[in-house]
């Protein structure tokens, strides 16, 4: 039997630097090669072409002339998805920027289409109005065309049920990559705050991951220490947050490090992650603290507390944050953090999740996607019912529209 031809649409490409989508794509590739042929598409700004492979993890690689986020991920994603109607079985589309191009795929072509939402980005602060409503398009477009929708969150398929009476599937993402490191004696002179306790947070610098209360709250405990690794230059938001905080002696701001060691060995050598996103799913940078057994304290919207079962400690504000640190025993961080590595044991690993995303893509080409739930339905679905399909959380649209 020949193996179904499988597109990848919407990351900057593989092999992975960098990002949720392109650690899921290296894994799907390295677990799912001998069952199906891969086609990857890259952001030829990514990747130099001194640099360019065929292929990696036995998937083809195409590369494409355009940056895979911002504006031009539109035309990235929708030229990729153009590309890939000539020969794929299905397009796996990982976010929505060019979801207004799949409900005519959908009606002109015979391909199947799966969409992961990746979070409810029209959600996110840093877009304007308008730039909002057309993301918010865009997902409205994608959840309706697609043959079967993934979530990687609990929440967040509530939210498709609700809004548009679909029945995402829930595929997380795995964590089992990360691995503890202990630090070697050139670690120490690179990184001298090794030798203190210390708590850290790696992230991209965006208002909804709540830098900004992380910081004000450390800045205000002075013995208390704070490592936070992000991209503090690409924004105004970051620029102004690293020139008001950066003179603090317990907070360190790092830029991004790629090195998949060096950021293992940080964060496993912390005494506790801090989470502060509050818009999105399952986050990959929080589910890889929970790989490593640190205790978590979490920024209290649903998606965090679905993520970390609501065994994690959490937080609204800089106050909030400043009494748990200063008020929480070792006895419960290590009872915190035992949770998390249970959980991540349990649900986060890369051998399960690509054997969803194999099953799922079986099912949209044998036409069995199961459950779909009737447009508008949501608010009058019987507890009953929810238990017979097996999303028995989904109860209340409250969780869905969290004011920051």
């Amino acid at each position: 039997m020949d193996k179904k031809k499988l597109a990848i649409i919407g990351t900057a490409g593989i092999p992975s630097e960098y990002g949720g989508f392109e650690t899921l794509v290296e894994h799907l590739t390295y677990e799912l090669n001998d069952k199906m042929n891969m086609t990857v598409y890259c952001s030829g700004k990514k990747y130099n072409k001194e640099g360019r492979k065929k292929s990696h993890n036995g998937a083809r690689l195409v590369y494409l002339p355009f940056h895979a986020n911002g504006f031009q991920s539109i035309i990235y994603d929708s030229i990729s998805i153009l590309h890939a109607v000539f020969y794929a079985d299905v397009l796996l589309v990982l976010g929505v920027s060019a979801g207004l191009l799949l409900p005519l795929i959908r009606l002109f072509t015979g391909k199947k289409i799966i969409t992961s939402i990746d979070g409810l980005e029209w959600k996110r602060s840093k877009w304007n109005k308008m730039t909002r409503w057309f993301l918010w398009l865009s997902e409205w477009c994608a959840v309706k065309a697609s043959h079967a929708n993934i979530a990687d969150n609990e929440s967040i398929q509530d939210y498709t049920a609700m809004r548009y009476g679909s029945l995402s599937n829930i595929i997380e993402y795995g964590a089992d990559h990360v691995m503890p490191v202990k630090p070697q004696e050139d670690d120490y002179t690179r990184y001298p705050f090794l030798v203190r306790t210390y708590a850290i947070k790696v992230c991209r610098i965006e208002p909804e991951n709540n830098i900004h209360i992380v910081l004000d709250a450390f800045a205000a405990m002075d013995n208390y220490n704070l490592v936070v690794v992000g991209n503090w230059n690409a924004s105004e938001y970051g620029i102004a947050l690293r020139e008001k905080y950066s003179t603090g002696k317990n907070i360190i701001m790092l830029d991004p490090i790629y090195n998949q060691r060096d950021i293992n060995m940080l964060r496993s050598n912390a005494v506790v992650y801090v989470h502060g996103h509050s818009a999105g799913g399952t986050n990959p940078s929080l589910v890889e603290a929970m790989h490593l057994h640190l205790p978590v304290i979490a920024f209290g919207v649903n998606y965090n507390r679905t993520t970390t079962e609501g065994k994690a400690l959490y937080f609204r504000t800089s106050e909030d944050l400043k009494k748990i640190v200063s008020g929480v025993r070792l006895r419960e961080l290590k009872q915190t953090g035992a949770a998390m590595g249970a959980i991540a044991d349990r649900r986060y690993k890369w051998s399960v999740i690509a054997g969803k995303y194999l099953y799922l893509v079986n099912a949209v080409c044998d036409n069995s996607i199961a459950h779909n739930l009737k447009p508008s339905a949501g608010r009058r679905i019987s507890a009953s019912h929810l238990a017979d399909i097996g999303i028995s959380h989904l109860q209340t649209t409250a969780l869905f529209y969290e004011k920051r």
